[in-house]
């Protein structure tokens, strides 16, 4: 075996490769956010995705028209990272299938991901997954499109392992706010935000289960919104207990104040990112066999586990050794 072999094709055997995501998405809705996340993405990087809401976004009779403007900012050359995704209406309201149409037919080569809200079971989720790879046939656009399903009703928890492993789906996203209203008032309001949201067992249970479902399927878990906008120590810390406490990978921000705080707390640690780097040069230089650094054995076991940490501390931006960019992060286009 070349020793020189990238990760990327050694550590999987065939497998699906976790996907890398941005450790935060940013949402707004109006033209104006839109346009000013885009200039904040250009300037900060690709540390983090940007969501046009086609659901809580457009007003009521102009979701077509709100659906071609996500489109034309999508194929705009603002768009400059090919980070952007939409979220379009549930199944039962009767603007999604057309809200789709429109995004892949103009955008269906662009366009980041789509995002399933208040999906009730699994089948809801997969009719519109049909209905986007429909799209995509007629339209003519082989790629596949990434999906990220929102898990924010007591069904979609119920059915959370099934909905992660359906075709296309790379995230599965916690919903709070509706969840916590989905109960009929028997979770108290203080659970939508901090330290209720951590603390109440039925959500602490829910995030536990959205996190174990959607790794145990090699999707991405994603974390709800705080809705604390004025205090990022507060922001911070719900993205740290986050990753730290319920294995979430990524967060939503609903605020430009709020990307920066998140994308901090979800970075690995320096010196994890320092030993991730050294094992895996050496793993390298043995063609991936097993080595022994430090007076410790690893195998491809730690070897994957070290690869998507590294793979972690690039997509959030960290500076990371130089011998690590050249071997494994060149084939990246400088921005």
């Amino acid at each position: 075996m070349n020793p020189q072999q990238h990760p990327a094709a050694v550590l999987y055997g065939g497998g699906r490769p976790f996907p890398v995501l941005a450790a935060c998405e940013h949402y707004a809705g109006s033209e104006k956010l839109l346009r000013k996340a885009l200039q904040l993405q250009s300037e900060m990087g690709p540390v983090f995705d940007i969501t046009g809401d086609c659901e809580d976004g457009a007003p009521a009779g102009g979701e077509i028209a709100h659906a071609e403007m996500i489109a034309q900012l999508i194929s705009g050359t603002d768009n400059r990272f090919g980070r952007v995704g939409a979220r379009i209406h549930d199944v039962t309201h009767h603007a999604w299938q057309t809200e789709l149409e429109v995004l892949v037919s103009k955008v269906g080569h662009r366009i980041a991901y789509v995002v399933l809200p208040k999906v009730n079971s699994a089948d809801d989720a997969l009719t519109q997954i049909s209905h986007l790879d429909e799209l995509r046939g007629r339209y003519g656009i082989e790629r596949p499109i990434p999906v990220h399903v929102l898990i924010e009703t007591p069904g979609a928890l119920r059915e959370a392992w099934q909905i992660a492993a359906l075709p296309h789906v790379e995230s599965l996203d916690f919903g709070l706010m509706d969840f916590v209203s989905a109960h009929h008032g028997a979770i108290p309001a203080s659970a939508m935000r901090s330290p209720g949201q951590f603390d109440h067992p039925l959500v602490a249970r829910a995030k536990c289960e959205i996190a174990s479902a959607a790794l145990g399927n090699s999707v991405v878990p994603s974390h709800n919104v705080t809705t604390e906008i004025r205090d990022m120590d507060v922001v911070r810390n719900d993205a740290l207990r986050a990753r730290s406490e319920f294995g979430y990978l990524r967060m939503w921000s609903i605020h430009p104040s709020q990307i920066q705080p998140i994308v901090e707390a979800m970075r690995p640690d320096f010196s994890a990112v320092a030993e991730a780097t050294a094992i895996l040069i050496t793993a390298q230089n043995a063609a991936w066999g097993p080595i022994q650094f430090e007076g410790k054995l690893h195998d491809r076991a730690s070897y994957r586990y070290f690869w998507e940490l590294l793979q972690r501390a690039q997509a959030t931006g960290m500076e990371l050794p130089a011998d690590a960019r050249h071997r494994f992060f060149s084939h990246l286009s400088p921005t």
